[in-house]
């Protein structure tokens, strides 16, 4: 048996030193992650417990029609319930006595916590076990946070992964667990190319249905497909599982390095492996190239947003030929990230957190060919000249793995080829 060449993740950014920044932030807020969240899971219901701010943030976000039945909602705290003139729990369980009645579809109902419900010391843990033993088993309540007072809005998905794990059933099963929302034809994909490597027990957190959630245990290896799962990360190994650690599947090389990174550990044949991935990395390579032309030669800087940032700064770099400036990022959890940061040759500024008057000052200065930040900043930007990509639209978009490679480039190009235009 040919034996995997071992993955060495050290060199490149590794040991860069990481500008810590603690100022005033530009973040999107955590309750945003349950736009593609209820997608995901088709019979959960997410309650968020807050204010009509909260509701129109949804409702804006979601683009849904007043009259359809997504599956997503706000009980509304009224000024009653934030004075305390109310017993917030006694209509929280009346809200979610109507809303089950209603709604018989919902199997699982996820409480969200948000800034008003925080503010108030609204106890939802207490409010979730409470709620759990009156409709079980029947539908299973849990609860987390979305509040954006000290998070961004990918942590929502991160804060609600991390929910589910204490209530993962056991098993001694050899498995792999992928773990992170994905768009179903990604994620079929990548399970259909892990079948292929001869790994027979597949299995997704989160999972479309109740009855489809995983058991868990000491033998179950666990991948990231997002690199802002560090809660859930932490309390999966906390659980007992083992976490493999490798870049992320952005572009031809972190796919292949994901993919590689599992059959190492599932002790997949060399030859094999080479033959089942050959074909899709092709296209990648080839789709990547012809997509990344506007690219080759630009600079780009990273606003701390989506913490997408490294795995896609080394993805520009390496595979579009552009130059890293400075690359942000709310949290740097080396230990998560860190493949990627070894695959980023040195160069960037490697920031954390952020100040962003202080930040906008080293953009301005740097003015790079493409900035990657939140909508609040890409309008002032664009209104000073700057091509920006939305890092939001990189969350909500299909972007992992070998058949979307190009459109990742593409999604960066298009700036370039718009301003442009706007030139002639």
């Amino acid at each position: 048996m040919n034996e995997l060449a071992k993955i060495e993740f050290s060199g490149g950014c590794s040991d860069t030193p990481i500008l810590k920044e603690r100022g005033q932030r530009e973040v999107f807020c955590g309750l945003t992650s349950i736009i593609w969240l209820h997608r995901k899971m088709q019979d959960a219901f997410f309650l968020v417990v807050g204010s009509r701010t909260c509701a129109h943030l949804l409702q804006s976000a979601a683009g849904v029609m007043i009259f359809a039945e997504p599956r997503f909602g706000t009980a509304i705290l009224e000024e009653k319930d934030l004075a305390g003139m109310a017993d917030a729990h006694d209509e929280l369980d009346r809200e979610v006595k109507k809303l089950l009645a209603r709604r018989s579809d919902i199997k699982q109902l996820f409480l969200v916590g948000s800034c008003p419900s925080e503010v108030i010391k609204l106890d939802l843990s207490r409010a979730a076990e409470r709620l759990t033993k009156l409709y079980t088993p029947k539908v299973r309540v849990l609860n987390y946070t979305g509040s954006g007072i000290e998070t961004t809005f990918t942590q929502g998905e991160d804060a609600c992964l991390a929910s589910m794990v204490p209530v993962l059933s056991a098993t001694d099963e050899k498995q792999l667990l992928l773990v992170g929302a994905l768009p179903d034809v990604v994620e079929d994909q990548f399970i259909n190319i892990l079948t292929e490597l001869g790994i027979e027990k597949i299995k997704t957190l989160p999972a479309t249905q109740k009855d489809k959630i995983p058991r868990v245990g000491k033998n179950t290896r666990f991948a990231l497909v997002q690199p802002f799962l560090g809660e859930t990360a932490e309390a999966l190994e906390g659980a007992g599982l083992r976490r493999i650690s490798a870049p992320f599947p952005f572009g031809e090389e972190g796919t292949t390095g994901w993919l590689r990174a599992i059959a190492n550990d599932f002790n997949v044949d060399e030859n094999d492996f080479n033959e089942v991935i050959s074909a899709p990395r092709a296209r990648a390579k080839k789709a990547v190239e012809a997509a990344a032309k506007k690219l080759t030669g630009k600079s780009v800087f990273f606003f701390p947003d989506s913490q997408l940032e490294i795995p896609l700064a080394r993805f520009l770099v390496n595979e579009c030929g552009m130059t890293a400036i400075e690359v942000g990022a709310p949290y740097v959890h080396k230990s998560i990230v860190g493949p990627d940061l070894a695959l980023l040759p040195k160069g960037p500024t490697i920031s954390e957190g952020q100040d962003v008057d202080l930040q906008l000052e080293r953009c301005r200065k740097a003015k790079p060919d493409i900035t990657v930040c939140g909508l609040g900043l890409a309008n002032p930007l664009e209104g000073e000249g700057l091509s920006t990509k939305w890092a939001i639209e990189l969350v909500f978009t299909p972007v992992h793995g070998y058949e979307q490679a190009g459109d990742l480039a593409a999604l960066f190009s298009r700036p370039i080829k718009r301003r442009e235009v706007l030139r002639l």
